[in-house]
This record gives C-alpha cells, structure tokens and sequence, in this order.
C-alpha cells in the first residue's frame, strides 16, 4: 500500500524524488514505531495489512510525534513533515483507494512551528564571495555567480543542462518537473562566457553544465563542497550557511536592493504559494 501510494504521489501528483523518499520514511518508521510498541515482531510483519492500519488510532500517532520530539529530539520542521506524511497516506486510503471507511488522521494537528530569521550573506558578504571565486576558478565562480543571481534549488543547479541557457534566458526545471523561465543579468551572462568556451574544449559525454575534473556532471554534494570551500576563503563565518542560504541570499538581494515585487520573486523562486516567498524575504 505504501509504494502504491508513493507511485500515485510520483505520477499522479509529480512530486519530487527526494520529497517521495521523504515520505516513505516517514510511514515506515510510524509502522514500525506502533508495532514495536504492540510487540510485534517488526522482521516477519506486513505493513501492508489493511486490518492493522485501521487497528491505528489518533493516540498511536501522537504518541508517535512526542517520541520523535522527547526521545529523538527532531526539529519542529521535521516532525511537522512526518504528520504530513501521515495525513496525506490515510486521505490517499479513504479517499482514492476507499480502503479506510474513516480518516482519524484528519483530526491530527501540525504544532505552530515559531518564525526564525534565516541567516543569509549580506551584500557585502557577497561581493567578497564573488570576488574570491572570481580569482580561485572560472567554474566556481560561474556557480556562485548563478546561485547569487538566479536564486536556484541545489537540485536545480546540478541538473542544468547547456541547451538550457538560451541567450538571455535560463529555462529550469523545479519541484514537481516544473518549468520557469529566469531572465540572466548581466553578471550572469559574463561569467557564462567565461566558462563555456573552457567547457565547450573539454571532451565529454555529458551535456551538464557544469562537469567534475573527471568529467561527469557535478553531484550535489560537489556542489555544497564548492560553496563551503569559497565561503571559508572569503573569511565569512560559515555557521549556518549552506548552498540553500545562497537562494535566500539572492532572494532577498533582489527583494532589498533590486526593487522585485514579491509576485515577481514567487515566479523567479518557483513557489506554490506566496506565503512560502514571504518567508524567503523576512
């Protein structure tokens, strides 16, 4: 029933890869969580019993939450996440496969997560940043250059392909298999013409903008190396800062500096919702 649900999840409602691991986890540690609290012995046990998934009652779930809050000591995001995932499974059973006659998870409540300030660089943390990559290494700096710029996902970076940049526009596909279309500013063109040429001369079988030394497309991880290598040479304090803050840097930048309305950020961000854009802008 789960990977029936996380395939319905993948085709139907296009959510990401890395959003569907999410959930499975999720679901799979609530089950094992209820049947080891039942004795049940978790290695020969199907998970996928109907009978037990409507043997589950709301205090099992919250039971649940408070583990992962007293015991594992999650963030308030994460356990946030995991009724989520909970939710939406018993509304996929009641409402799609009407297996469950009664959705108890309606009634679950997601806890007020308390709004924080997201650290971001300022403006003159990014000029150093830039500066430093700009003398260090055309590719680092193309990459840094984009991230400051266009405000992209790391997922989203890492995935650019070459056919993607059309003069001044850069075509990316988000969360979902969304596309958008970003136009590029005048720093971005520049660092793209420098890195292209040294791209273009290196013989590859991948069309990936940006390549590894061994000449496969750059790894997220790769990528958060490269940032968290500059931003340590920049002599700016890395607590806090990750390839991610750099699309709240950027978004904010845009929104303090550049004079972008907060509908325009949303487009450029590729949020849902307005309120998610809001929390970007602070």
């Amino acid at each position: 029933l789960v990977e029936q649900y996380l395939a319905y999840l993948i085709t139907i409602k296009g959510r990401s890869k890395n959003t569907v691991l999410e959930y499975r986890l999720d679901l799979l540690q609530f089950f094992k969580y209820v049947a080891e609290s039942r004795n049940i012995q978790v290695a020969c046990f199907r998970f996928a019993d109907i009978d037990f998934i409507n043997s589950i009652q709301l205090c099992d779930m919250y039971a649940f939450i408070a583990y992962h809050q007293e015991t594992l000591h999650s963030l308030e995001g994460t356990r946030c996440r995991k009724i989520v995932s909970i939710r939406q499974f018993w509304k996929y059973l009641k409402t799609k496969t009407h297996l469950l006659d009664n959705n108890i998870a309606e009634e679950l409540e997601t806890p007020k997560l308390p709004k924080r300030i997201v650290r971001c660089l300022t403006l003159e943390e990014s000029v150093r940043l830039l500066i430093q990559t700009k003398s260090s290494s055309v590719r680092d700096n193309c990459i840094i250059t984009i991230f400051l710029n266009c405000a992209l996902r790391l997922s989203e970076l890492a995935s650019l392909n070459i056919n993607q940049i059309d003069s001044d526009i850069l075509t990316v596909i988000g969360k979902g298999n969304k596309e958008r279309k970003i136009y590029l500013t005048p720093a971005v063109k520049q660092s793209l013409s420098q890195w292209l040429p040294i791209r273009q001369s290196m013989n590859v079988n991948t069309n990936a903008l940006f390549i590894s030394r061994n000449h496969q497309r750059l790894t997220n991880r790769s990528i958060q190396n490269v940032v968290k290598k500059h931003i340590g040479a920049s002599g700016i304090n890395p607590e806090g800062l990750s390839t991610h803050k750099l699309r709240h840097t950027a978004a904010t930048l845009m929104y303090k500096y550049g004079h972008v309305d907060i509908r325009s950020l949303q487009q450029i961000l590729g949020h849902e919702s307005i309120a998610t854009t809001e929390i970007y802008t602070h």
